[in-house]
C-alpha cells in the first residue's frame, strides 16, 4: 500500500469517519427522564449510520492506497464505498427527520455521514480534492563532492526514487577518463604521450576530447529522467492495450525511460514498463 496516492478528498473522508465515530458514543436522542440513549443502544442505527459510514471510509481509502484496484461482489473497493457512504447518509436524514428528540450525537453523525459521501462523490470530479494529501519529496540535490565516496554531501546511498551516480568532468567540461592525464598539468599538447626518450609523439587514435564525447553518448537527444505525477494516473502496455497495467500515484518517483511522441515510457517500481499517455503536470527530478 502507498499511502502517498491518497488525495486531499481521501484526508476528508478519513475526518469524516473518526467524526462518525465520536457521535456514536454521543446521545443519539436526549429524555428529560433518562441520561439519553446513545447510538450503541440501537444496534440498527449503530450499524447502519456508524458503522457503515466508517466501513466506507475504509473501503475508500484502501482503494486509493492498493496498486492494483480490487473488487467486491463486481464492484471496485473505491465504488462499494462510495455506495456504504450514500446509505449511511441517507439512514442519518431519516433519524433526523423523525419524531424523536435528536441528541447531538444524531445531529453530529448526520453532518460526518454527509460530508463522508459528499467527499466520496466529489473527489473524482473535483480537482482540488484530487491533490495528493502527502506531497512529493524533493529529490536531494547532491553536494560538489558528492560524485566521491564519503565526500562532503556525498549521499548515503542509491535508492529507487532519484538517479544516483555523478560523472566526473574536466576543467573544460569533457568527460574525464580514468588514468587521463591533463594536458595543462605537463605542458604537453592534447592527444600526446610522452615517449620513454623525452619526446613527445601523437597517441594512438587520438582524438578531440568533444569527438569522444559525442561518441559515449547514446544515440538520439531525449536522456531518462525522474518524475512524478501530480495526480494518479494509468499506465498501459506497451502492445497497446486499452486496459492499464497500472497506476502511477502521486508522490512516488518513476523513470522515463524513452519518449513517443507526447507519451513517456515509464518504469515502475517492481520493473514494469508501459506508457504514460497524460504527461501534463509533471514534476520532473
Amino acid at each position: 500500500m502507498n499511502i502517498r496516492s491518497l488525495t486531499r478528498g481521501d484526508g476528508v473522508v478519513i475526518g469524516a469517519a473518526v467524526l462518525l465515530f465520536i457521535a456514536s458514543f454521543l446521545n443519539f436522542y436526549d429524555s428529560s427522564y433518562t441520561n439519553g440513549v446513545k447510538a450503541w443502544d440501537l444496534l440498527g442505527v449503530v450499524m447502519s449510520i456508524h458503522l457503515a459510514g466508517v466501513i466506507a471510509a475504509a473501503l475508500i481509502v484502501t482503494a486509493r492506497a492498493l496498486p492494483q484496484p480490487r473488487k467486491l461482489a463486481g464492484l471496485d473497493l473505491g465504488q462499494f464505498g462510495t455506495a456504504l457512504s450514500i446509505f449511511a447518509a441517507w439512514t442519518a436524514l431519516w433519524y433526523l427527520l423523525g419524531d424523536g428528540k435528536a441528541g447531538s450525537g444524531q445531529i453530529l453523525g448526520f453532518l460526518g455521514a454527509a460530508v463522508l459521501a459528499g467527499a466520496a462523490v466529489a473527489t473524482p470530479l473535483l480537482p482540488p480534492l484530487k491533490v495528493a494529501l502527502i506531497s512529493a519529496p524533493k529529490p536531494a540535490v547532491p553536494g560538489p563532492y558528492a560524485g566521491q565516496p564519503g565526500g562532503p554531501g556525498a549521499p548515503a546511498g542509491p535508492g529507487y526514487g532519484y538517479p544516483g551516480g555523478q560523472q566526473s568532468f574536466g576543467a573544460q567540461g569533457q568527460p574525464q577518463t580514468y588514468g587521463a592525464q591533463p594536458g595543462a598539468d605537463t605542458g604537453q599538447p592534447a592527444g600526446a604521450q610522452a615517449s620513454p626518450f623525452g619526446s613527445t609523439q601523437p597517441a594512438q587514435s587520438a582524438q578531440p576530447a568533444a569527438a569522444q564525447a559525442d561518441a559515449a553518448a547514446p544515440a538520439g537527444d531525449f536522456a531518462p529522467f525522474w518524475f512524478a505525477v501530480p495526480v494518479a494516473r494509468p499506465l498501459f502496455g506497451e502492445d497497446g492495450s486499452p486496459s492499464p497495467i497500472a497506476e502511477l500515484a502521486p508522490g512516488t518517483w518513476y523513470l522515463a525511460v524513452e519518449q513517443r511522441g507526447a507519451a513517456l515510457i515509464a518504469q515502475t517500481q517492481d520493473g514494469r514498463r508501459g506508457v504514460l499517455q497524460d504527461t501534463s503536470g509533471i514534476q520532473r527530478g
